[in-house]
């Protein structure tokens, strides 16, 4: 993979030489000095021109590197996106999906952590983009995350969280996952989900068989479906602090191009690892295109 870095070209090479790097190893590109941002300006005015957007404002926003890096992808010059590492989060993934836009049948943008254990990975969606999603929400985010879990080769079994477990309550989160849950069952019958459950069981699949011997999880859990942000949000940083897990995202899903996020307090490791990811990404898509 060619890494590139987006800014001022002098602070960079600054900052490459004041830690002892040559710059051979990447590619910088500064917005300023670019010689396609006429090009980039004009195509984003035609994206957006209809949505308020300005030619005027077209150039200004390109000046940005929240814009301009989504710009590069959609234009062809990168394969895909790693930042925010400086803004919000929501400052990140606005303007990918004013320019980049949704996937094909893609109705909305989430989010995952990768939990990587001593022995396993596990995926919990969606710590980072739907607050409180609806049942049909939640039943998409499920697919996309088994689907991501494949991408790595990983076979998913699907648990759908809840404080209750198969009917046990009739309150509304709790009747959420459970529609949730026949909601993909519907649309993917090979996909192995179970739910409305409650986390320990998923889990815990000899506890899971000898308390429902109906349930058809079929092993321990490998994607956990969770009912809004709040509680996704929570356990990931739980077992990230608790457990010693390493939280590798969050990787953004539903997007057209590869685009995924760093959290302010990334460190080295993690911003190689999500670039690693963009560059697998990339290459699936490639591959199935």
């Amino acid at each position: 993979a060619q890494p590139i870095v987006i800014g001022d070209e002098a602070e960079i090479m600054a900052q490459l030489q004041e830690l002892g790097y040559k710059s051979d190893f990447l590619h910088i590109v500064d917005p300023a000095r670019f010689d396609r941002r006429d090009e980039y300006a004009d195509e984003l005015y035609r994206l957006r021109q209809r949505k308020g957007l300005t030619l005027p404002e077209a150039r200004e926003r390109l000046r940005h590197r929240r814009y301009f890096g989504p710009m590069m992808v959609h234009m062809g010059d990168a394969d895909g996106l790693v930042g925010g590492l400086l803004h919000h989060f929501s400052e990140t993934v606005r303007p990918a999906l004013q320019i980049i836009g949704l996937e094909a049948g893609a109705k909305r943008v989430a989010g995952l952590y990768m939990m990587v254990m001593q022995s396993e990975v596990l995926f919990f969606a969606d710590p980072v983009i739907n607050i409180d999603p609806t049942a049909q929400e939640v039943a998409e985010i499920a697919m996309q995350t088994a689907n991501m879990a494949r991408a790595f080769d990983v076979e998913p079994r699907v648990a759908m969280l809840s404080f209750s477990t198969f009917g046990g309550s009739d309150n509304p989160q709790a009747v959420k996952m459970r529609h949730a849950t026949e909601l993909v069952r519907a649309a993917d019958p090979d996909l192995v989900v179970e739910g409305e459950m409650q986390a320990d069981l998923a889990l815990q699949p000899e506890t899971l068989s000898e308390a429902y011997p109906f349930a058809q999880l079929g092993g321990r859990a490998i994607v956990l479906i969770f009912p809004d942000l709040g509680s996704a949000n929570i356990a990931y940083r739980l077992v990230n602090a608790l457990a010693g897990a390493e939280a590798v995202g969050p990787i953004l899903m539903g997007l057209d191009k590869p685009v995924h996020l760093m959290p302010p307090n990334s460190t080295v490791e993690q911003i190689a690892q999500l670039a690693a990811i963009a560059v697998v990404d990339a290459q699936i898509r490639e591959s199935v295109a």
